[in-house]
């Protein structure tokens, strides 16, 4: 429970903080013979507000829970 408590934590740190997750995917356009072409999309999961600050009270509650 400890562990699920110290990602639920994180993840809710990173929703409060960044206002969620990004990250860049690339993705080959063309693929013709020697001639290739990629393209990058970035993509992005949003956390909104409320959800960052309940997943860090539920994590928080579960390393409390889990010292006892």
């Amino acid at each position: 429970m400890k562990v699920v408590g110290i990602l639920l934590l994180v993840v809710g740190l990173i929703g409060i903080a960044y206002g969620g997750i990004s990250w860049t995917r690339q993705r080959t356009v063309v693929d013709a013979g020697p001639i290739e072409l990629k393209a990058d999309r970035r993509e992005s999961l949003p956390i909104p507000p409320i959800a960052g600050v309940v997943c860090v009270a539920v994590g928080v509650a579960l390393m409390v829970s889990g010292r006892r």
